[in-house]
């Protein structure tokens, strides 16, 4: 009997000619699991993403806190209270610059 999926849609083995399941023809490379992070400071979270790239994470996602999400900066009334709480905080180009030091965007989607 064939695999199916929930949905009850047939589920094939292989998608494509001998390519593997998880392989994006489009991209020529198979799939990139991401990780999900970003927590407090730039800085921080750029110490968790190399403790990530080290141990073999080839994509990172961004999570980035509340305010930031909103548009707000840190010292903000609105943002009180929730300034990297769950997510990086992040405002200016130089926080950018601090979260992603070091990343080897070329081998690392970020």
């Amino acid at each position: 009997m064939a695999r199916q999926s929930e949905s009850g849609l047939p589920v094939e083995p292989v998608y494509g000619p001998g390519q593997p399941p998880g392989f994006d023809p489009a991209a020529q490379r198979p799939w990139t699991i991401r990780q999900y992070a970003g927590f407090a400071t730039a800085r921080e979270s750029n110490e968790r993403y190399h403790q990530l790239i080290a141990a073999g994470t080839a994509g990172l996602s961004v999570a980035f806190d509340l305010p930031t999400q909103m548009g707000y900066d840190s010292d903000a009334p609105a943002a009180h209270g929730e300034v990297g709480k769950v997510g990086v905080a992040i405002d200016s180009v130089e926080d950018m610059s601090m979260l992603l030091d070091r990343i080897p965007l070329d081998r690392v989607s970020a």
